[in-house]
């Protein structure tokens, strides 16, 4: 079993996000790629301490990167998920 500090990678905090977490109570993170929803609420409830509504999860492809030669490489792919809390919680997960 993995533990919650190896299946959530990183918080981002972008535009996008902190606006969701403000006016939607949701919040994005960088999560492993073999993570599955309801391993990413067990992780979230377990490290923030916060109920859970929702998981909604998305692949991101890697882009191309351009080299000074012929060949081109890319980025690497990474999931993306956005996490709804609930309401009463907002004040616990402070993070924007």
């Amino acid at each position: 079993m993995k533990s919650s500090a190896d299946i959530i990678k990183k918080i981002l905090l972008t535009e996008k996000g902190t606006r969701l977490a403000e006016e939607q109570n949701k919040y994005l993170f960088r999560v492993s790629m073999d993570a599955n929803k309801i391993e990413i609420k067990r992780a979230v409830e377990e490290l923030f301490e916060v109920r859970v509504m929702a998981v909604n999860t998305m692949r991101r492809k890697g882009k191309k990167k351009r080299q000074r030669t012929a060949h081109f490489g890319t980025t690497a792919a990474w999931k993306r998920a956005v996490v709804t809390i609930h309401a009463d919680d907002k004040d616990k997960l402070m993070l924007v």
